[in-house]
């Protein structure tokens, strides 16, 4: 019972899922290495998704 609770309660998910940012940066590097995107838009947007955040850069 209480570890339904804990992770209905959890603010960091489930244990091992990874973080919405962290994929965000995957697809980002993904989209990039595919030629989708330029280096510019790369760089500008990874700047967004990692702004106020501790998630270390690719």
């Amino acid at each position: 019972m209480l570890f339904l609770i804990w992770i209905f309660a959890t603010p960091w998910g489930i244990p091992g899922e990874r973080k919405k940012k962290d994929r965000l940066l995957d697809i980002l590097t993904r989209r990039f290495a595919n030629g989708e995107i330029t280096k510019e838009e790369y760089e500008e947007s990874k700047n967004i998704v990692t702004a106020d955040t501790n998630i270390k850069p690719y």
